[in-house]
This record gives C-alpha cells, sequence and structure tokens, in this order.
C-alpha cells in the first residue's frame, strides 16, 4: 500500500493505558467492533487475518464436537462455520471473502483423520496453517507479529523438548526459516539462532523461571516492548491501531487473573501440553 490510511479521530479518541493498568479501557471484542466500524475495508481484511485465532479455536471445537465456549472475538458466526465446513465437505468452494484457505485443508485433514495421527494433533495442524499465513500478510508489521510468536513458541518448544528428551521435529510448528533451522539443529546448544536472533538469550533466561505465572508475564512483557520499539513512530495509522490491539489483548489477559487464578490456568495449560506430547510432571 503506497498511501497509508490515516485515523486521526479514532486513534485520538483511544485512552492510553500500560502494562501493569489494572483496568481495561474496553473489551478486545469491544474494540473489534469500534476498530470495524472506523477503519477502510482494505484496512479490516489485514485485521480480519489477526482476528482468524479465534475462528482457529473455534473451528477446531465445532470438528472435534466439543462443548467449548464460542468466541465471539472470531470473524465467522457458528452458522457460518458451519457452512464453510460443509462445503469443504461437499468438495465446493467456501466462497467467504474472509476465509482463508488453510481452512479447507485443516477440515480435509480432519475427514481423513490426518490430522490427529503421529505427532502433530489437529490443532496443532491448524496453528501452524496459521502461522503460515500470518507470515503472508500484506503489512510489514502484522507479518513480523506472527513471525516473533511464532519464533518464540518453537524456541520454548524446543528448550523444553530437549529438557525431557522429547523428539524436537514433534514441537516445532511452521515453515518460516528459522523453523527449519532449529529442525536441522536440534543438538546445537543454541538450535542455530545465536547469530540468528538477538533476543534469543533473553528468551532463554525467560524460559528458566520456574514460576510458570511470572514466566508468562515477562513473555508478554517481552512481546508489549517488541510492540512499542516497532511502532515508535507511528500514530494513527493501521500500525498503531495494530499495536494497540495487542496490546490490548494482553492487558485483557492479565486484567481477568490475578495471582492465585492465573497459577491454576497456566497449570492447566501445562498439564494438557504434557498429556500431549508425554512431558514429565515437574516442568
Amino acid at each position: 500500500m503506497l498511501f497509508k490510511n490515516q485515523y486521526y479521530y479514532f486513534v485520538s479518541g483511544l485512552p492510553d493505558f500500560s502494562f501493569d493498568s489494572t483496568k481495561l479501557p474496553f473489551t478486545v471484542e469491544r474494540f473489534r467492533e469500534m476498530l470495524f466500524d472506523a477503519i477502510k475495508p482494505e484496512d479490516r481484511k489485514l485485521f480480519a487475518r489477526y482476528f482468524l485465532r479465534y475462528d482457529n479455536d473455534n473451528l477446531f471445537h465445532f470438528l472435534k464436537k466439543s462443548n467449548a465456549a464460542w468466541h465471539p472475538a472470531g470473524n465467522f458466526t457458528h452458522e457460518e462455520l458451519e457452512e464453510l465446513v460443509n462445503r469443504v465437505k461437499a468438495d465446493e468452494p467456501m466462497e467467504h471473502p474472509l476465509a482463508p484457505g488453510y481452512f479447507a485443508a485443516a477440515v480435509k485433514a480432519w475427514l481423513n483423520d490426518e490430522g490427529t495421527n503421529g505427532a502433530r494433533t489437529l490443532e496443532d495442524l491448524i496453528s501452524s496453517f496459521y502461522m503460515d499465513y500470518g507470515l503472508e500478510a500484506k503489512n510489514s508489521l502484522i507479518a513480523r507479529w506472527f513471525e516473533l510468536n511464532l519464533n518464540m513458541g518453537n524456541i520454548l518448544s524446543a528448550i523444553y523438548a530437549r529438557k525431557y528428551g522429547i523428539d524436537i521435529q514433534k514441537v516445532v510448528v511452521g515453515n518460516n526459516p528459522l523453523s527449519v533451522i532449529i529442525r536441522e539443529n536440534p543438538n546445537a546448544r543454541d538450535f542455530g539462532l545465536g547469530q540468528e536472533l538477538d533476543w534469543f538469550e533473553t528468551i532463554v533466561r525467560i524460559s528458566e523461571e520456574s514460576d510458570i505465572y511470572e514466566r508468562e508475564r515477562k513473555l508478554d512483557k517481552f512481546r508489549w516492548e517488541w510492540l512499542e520499539e516497532e511502532t515508535a513512530l507511528d500514530y494513527f495509522n493501521i500500525e498503531y491501531l495494530f499495536a494497540y490491539l495487542c496490546k490490548l489483548e494482553i492487558l485483557e489477559r492479565w486484567v481477568r487473573l490475578n495471582a492465585e487464578e492465573g497459577e491454576r490456568i497456566f497449570r492447566e495449560l501445562i498439564q494438557e501440553l504434557k498429556s500431549g506430547i508425554g512431558m514429565p510432571d515437574d516442568i
């Protein structure tokens, strides 16, 4: 996009908040509504790519017929998602402007039982597709945000896999250059990333934090500071709004958790991970 849209009035009316704020100015769901009312159609498509993370969860639980709560912040209603799945089942095009091609690939894998065989579950498969899709975003900041989270997730997965004797190939997702490097260097101390990422050692240090709650806080603080650094010169454009959204989501996560509740939830998340790939109970 040669000339970026500017949203002076909308941005000027947005309240400020910090990583340590204790109150939300509004929920992510409410901000999504405000945002989509204010921005141009071409920019809505960029943000729709981000909100696919909620559609991914909805798709996974829909296919698994679980009773998980529906994420309202996604791009598709329950009825729309059901229609997409039915069209894939019938080998028909999805015909929805916001439907990513990987939805069809995920549904077909599920139909063929490919998504639940071997090391990669259906949820892992959808996540991997989503990350690769995010890297293709036609906006540098959005693409780099996807890459940051993909790289962080893969580094942490590789660290814990090595610690507990798990095959690193089974936990690394995506197909970006750093994913390939990690797979090719599972026995190297730094997985071959020491010269590739200037923040590799920072993530290693955070991974050594024994308190799960504090570890997650530090990871989110790292993401927050990355967003601020990357958008230091952005004020009224789509990059500013994207960073605002990402930080709002981080804040929403922590405002809704106190230390005790956060520890319980993260323990549940870790238990799910261990049951999926066989990690010991002392992680």
